[in-house]
């Protein structure tokens, strides 16, 4: 009931930038947190980025001072603006999105995962 669509992936160069957007539609009552993960082969699913309903934000070590996630409350949107890329940031790219859905008088929580986008950064 929730559709999230993901879009800004690429390839790019070494020390380039992009950023990533998620929107998200369906019978969102609110939204608590919005993040965005990321998997390269052989790896897990990590945690790059979120930011929760206050606005507070965390990140994954590796990308602390080069991403910044940001939201628009008023589109369900979140962002990711990645700059000074490396090739190891590389990766899948999937955004999650945890909230509350409104059907009638029902309200139900929801944790929905985007389709993903691959981020390929070349050396």
């Amino acid at each position: 009931q929730v559709q999230l669509v993901e879009s800004g992936g690429g390839l790019v160069q070494a020390g380039g930038s992009l950023r990533l957007s998620c929107a998200a539609s369906g019978n969102i009552f609110s939204i608590n947190a919005m993040g965005w993960y990321r998997q390269a082969p052989g790896n897990e699913r990590e945690l790059v980025a979120a930011i929760i309903s206050g606005g507070s934000t965390n990140y994954e070590d590796s990308v602390k001072g080069r991403f910044t996630i940001s939201r628009d409350n008023a589109k369900n949107t979140v962002y990711l603006q990645m700059n000074s890329l490396k090739p190891e940031d590389t990766a899948v790219y999937h955004c999650n999105v945890q909230g509350t859905l409104k059907n009638g008088l029902v309200y139900s929580g929801f944790t929905s995962w985007g389709q993903g986008t691959q981020v390929t950064v070349s050396s």
